[in-house]
Formats: C-alpha cells, sequence, structure tokens
C-alpha cells in the first residue's frame, strides 16, 4: 500500500502550533513503522521554496520526498493540487493531517479533523475563519474516513458536520515523553532560561497560543484576585507561545500590574527550554473554553507538575478525570482552584502522581500505528 502525505501542515510558520507537532510526530513514527513492515509505502510532498519543514525530512528506502511545485502555491495546493500529486504519485490513499486541503480527485483521503473551533468557537478573523468553515466542510464531506483526537470532537464533528458517527475514528494524540517527562531538570539550564525571561519568584505556567479561546484574560484576572485574597502567596503567572488572533486585550491585561501579580510573557520557546519551562513550574493551568485535545495539558501531566483544567469540552475526558476542575467563565472559581492546590501540598502530589500516570497512556508510536490501521482500510479495494 501506498500512502501519500499532505504536508502543508509542515509549513515553518506553523512549527509553534499543535497541528504541525502532530504531523511532524506521525511522519517520525511512520518512518520507523517502514522499516519493519515491507508492504507499506510513503510519499511525502516537499519544496524548498516556500518555507515547507519537509524538504528537511531524510528520505528513506520506502519513505521517499516527491518534488511538487504545486506545493509554492497554496490556494493551488489546498484546491486540487494535493490530490492531483497523490494521483500522479499512483497513492492508494492520501493522509490530511489537518483540515485544510480539500479531497478532490480519485484517490481515497483520510483526513483528520482536530476539532471544529471554526464553526464553535473561532479564533481567526471573519475571512480566515470562513475559508477554514469551507474546508471542514469540504473534508467532512469527500473524506473516506475521519479522524479525530478525541470523543468530545467526535461529538462535535458529527453534530455540527452532518457525518456519520461510524465515518469518525478517536485517535488520541501522543506526547513526546523524551522530552515531556518526569525527570529532574538541569538546574543550571533552568536558572538560566529564568534569569533570560525575568522570572525571579515561584511561577504558575500556561503554555499555548495567546488568542482568546484559551481564556488567558480572566486567567489574569483570577491570578490577581488570588494574590489579593493571600497575602501569603507569591507567584508570578508565566504565559509560553506565541501571540495569536486578537491577543491585544490580553497583552494589556498583562501589562497591568503593581508590586505584585507579575505576569511575563515569554513568547515562543524551543521544545527543550518549554520543557525545563513546564518542569520549573509550581503549578499548570488550563483555563480553555475549548479544546479538541490539549497538547499542553497532556505535556504539563507528564513533567509531573500538578495541573488543573477547566471542566469543559474534552479537557476531562483527556485528563482522565485526574486533575482538579474549575468552571472557565468564572474567575472567582478559577482563583479558588488555584489558591486550593497551592496550599495543599498533598493535593498537589496527588495530582503529579495521577497526572503523570494518565499522561503515560498518550504515545506516538501507538497513535501512528491506530492511524495506519484507518489509512489501510480506507485504501482497500480502490
Amino acid at each position: 500500500m501506498k500512502i501519500a502525505v499532505d504536508s502543508w501542515t509542515l509549513a515553518s510558520r506553523f512549527r509553534c502550533q499543535g497541528t504541525y507537532v502532530y504531523a511532524q510526530n506521525l511522519l517520525r513514527e511512520f518512518k520507523k513503522i517502514v522499516r519493519e513492515d515491507a508492504g507499506i509505502r510513503f510519499s511525502l510532498f516537499a519544496s524548498g521554496r516556500n518555507g515547507n519543514d519537509a524538504i528537511h525530512i531524510t528520505p528513506e528506502e520506502r519513505f521517499e520526498l516527491c518534488s511538487s511545485a504545486l506545493l509554492d502555491h497554496d490556494r493551488l495546493w489546498r484546491f486540487g493540487g494535493a490530490s492531483l500529486s497523490a494521483s500522479r504519485s499512483h497513492a492508494d490513499v492520501m493522509f490530511i493531517p489537518t483540515a485544510a486541503t480539500l479531497p478532490l480527485g480519485p484517490v481515497p483521503v483520510v483526513c483528520t479533523i482536530h476539532d471544529v473551533t471554526p464553526i464553535t468557537l473561532p479564533s481567526h478573523s471573519a475571512p480566515v475563519g470562513a475559508l477554514q468553515r469551507v474546508l471542514l466542510k469540504g473534508c467532512a464531506r469527500f473524506s473516506r474516513a475521519i479522524i479525530t483526537s478525541s470523543e468530545c470532537s467526535k461529538k462535535d464533528i458529527v453534530a455540527h458536520l452532518g457525518v456519520r458517527e461510524e465515518k469518525v475514528v478517536v485517535i488520541h494524540d501522543g506526547c513526546d515523553q523524551s522530552l515531556f517527562n518526569p525527570d529532574p531538570p538541569d538546574i543550571a539550564a533552568l536558572a538560566a532560561l529564568r534569569a533570560r525571561l525575568g522570572i525571579y519568584k515561584p511561577y504558575l505556567l500556561h503554555h499555548g497560543t495567546i488568542q482568546p479561546r484559551k481564556n488567558l484574560k480572566r486567567l489574569i484576572e483570577a491570578f490577581r484576585r488570588m494574590l489579593a485574597e493571600n497575602a501569603a502567596l507569591d507567584f508570578d503567572l508565566v504565559l509560553a507561545g506565541r501571540r495569536g488572533w486578537a491577543s491585544d486585550d490580553i497583552v494589556n491585561a498583562a501589562a497591568k500590574h503593581d508590586e505584585r501579580g507579575r505576569v511575563i510573557l515569554a513568547g515562543i520557546l524551543g521544545d527543550s527550554d518549554l520543557a525545563l519551562l513546564i518542569k520549573g513550574a509550581s503549578l499548570a493551568v488550563v483555563p480553555s473554553l475549548y479544546e479538541g485535545f490539549s497538547l499542553p495539558m497532556v505535556e504539563a501531566m507528564a513533567c509531573g507538575v500538578p495541573t488543573i483544567a477547566s471542566n469543559t469540552s474534552c479537557l476531562p475526558e483527556i485528563s482522565g478525570n485526574a486533575l482538579a476542575y474549575f468552571d472557565p467563565l468564572s474567575a472567582e472559581d478559577i482563583a479558588a482552584c488555584m489558591q486550593k492546590v497551592l496550599r495543599d501540598s498533598d493535593l498537589r502530589l496527588r495530582l503529579s502522581k495521577k497526572g503523570m500516570a494518565r499522561a503515560r497512556e498518550f504515545t506516538w508510536e501507538r497513535c501512528a500505528r491506530q492511524t495506519l490501521d484507518v489509512l489501510a482500510k480506507a485504501g482497500q479495494g480502490r
């Protein structure tokens, strides 16, 4: 069986986004599996002109890089170019790692729809959101099978996109446990990182794109409320990640502080620095209004950091109800949950142990093998 992989999501501009991490890790595992299974071949499209990181992947036997000038033209690629390239490569099935490319042509397609945020909670401008909804509905309609990362997302896909339940397969994402693990951090490296970022107190952490869906303005309000009510608690709040759409209100809220309640915008960090920063945190907070999986939450759990999260969307499901939860629409409830955990060392230890145990269930190897099963079924009988 020959599998063509749409590499659009590996554009360098997406490096800090979850869809890039997903595609990158699956490709790494696919390469390992190909070495064991002579019956599988992959074609990955690449171009050196448009900043697509697929060009840096080393080809191997049965894992080829196919140059395609169509990939240099974003709209052309997403509206027919990818399907044409898959057909020219004589693929039995094409894998689209995110719902950003329209499945057209004779080659059957398996698409991953991570969530339906363009419909339920848009996180881009109106024109971009409209395009996302067109592609989302097209992928749902024309894909032979749909992969998603949680039961919550599956229910939303069925409800909002009108597809049959049996068409949607839930495969949990993985977590790179070579980086995100409970091994003690390098003390000197962590100290240097904290000094570079200007973090001089114990800190609470959120990592992920700074945008309204992440509910960070309310987190900042809850953080300062907690400090105002508890003179014995003295922490900084660190927000790590790129600034996304409509982030100005969050950035402005972070800038307003007095002697206490400082919010540090750490910006984009490399994976090793991010893992260090997570391991040094006293508490990880995930206040999102909606998530399809929440890799940042799993990464914090994997590092053994006590973690608390919203009681909405997929977060209780993915965390296995192993965390402490709060109402994300209530700054008072968020503050109370943070305070409770920070003042109870036994609770922090329980959250740490339960989080680590749950996070160990999420591996990219398992995700890749289950994904290959779906691709094999979709490619049969073409």
